[in-house]
């Protein structure tokens, strides 16, 4: 079972008590604002999602991880790697994303989770190059993307909800691992 640890933070795969918690974070118009066409997602739209990533971890080696606060054990959301396939332009690609509850915003802990995954997809997958995507507007999330070194590739459309989106990415060759 894989589990990484950064010094606040445990990223694991899913449990059954991680639905909750997670629903949670789904639930909040705020969290939600910049993912996808910034709908909510209730407790089965929850549930489903954390089967499908975890079927992304039985077929791929790697996928998205729930994320533990180390000192408290309370679930914060999630980070990890996918495949975008919401964005064929992109692929064959692999996207380092994250989601945590509003209450563990400001605190860098979503920088600390989402380079932990990107030294997994690098250092323990072997992958290439890693993007991740934000919709134009999301500066927060281009901020912990030029923090993980990852520079603009392009600005495009998704084409799954009409919103502009800019890919960032980081190849193997420019990556500089972060203290652990």
């Amino acid at each position: 079972m894989i589990r990484l640890e950064t010094p606040r933070l445990i990223l694991r795969r899913w449990r059954e008590e991680d639905v909750a918690p997670m629903a949670a974070v789904n639930a909040d118009p705020e969290v939600m604002r910049w993912i996808r066409d910034g709908s909510v997602r209730d407790e089965r739209q929850t549930r489903d999602g954390i089967r499908a990533w975890e079927g992304e971890w039985e077929a791929r080696g790697f996928g998205l991880f729930a994320v533990e606060i180390r000192s408290t054990g309370e679930l914060a959301g999630f980070t990890g790697l996918s495949v975008p396939s919401y964005l064929p332009e992109v692929l064959p690609a692999v996207e380092v994303g994250w989601r945590l509850g509003r209450a563990h915003w400001g605190r860098g802990l979503a920088t600390e989770a989402a380079a932990a995954a990107v030294r997994f997809g690098f250092e323990e997958r072997g992958l290439e190059r890693i993007v991740s995507i934000a919709q134009v507007g999301n500066d927060a999330s281009e901020r912990i993307m030029a923090k993980l070194g990852m520079r603009l590739d392009r600005e495009t459309v998704n084409p799954t909800g009409g919103r502009r989106v800019r890919v960032f990415a980081l190849s193997a060759d420019r990556y500089v691992p972060t203290a652990r």
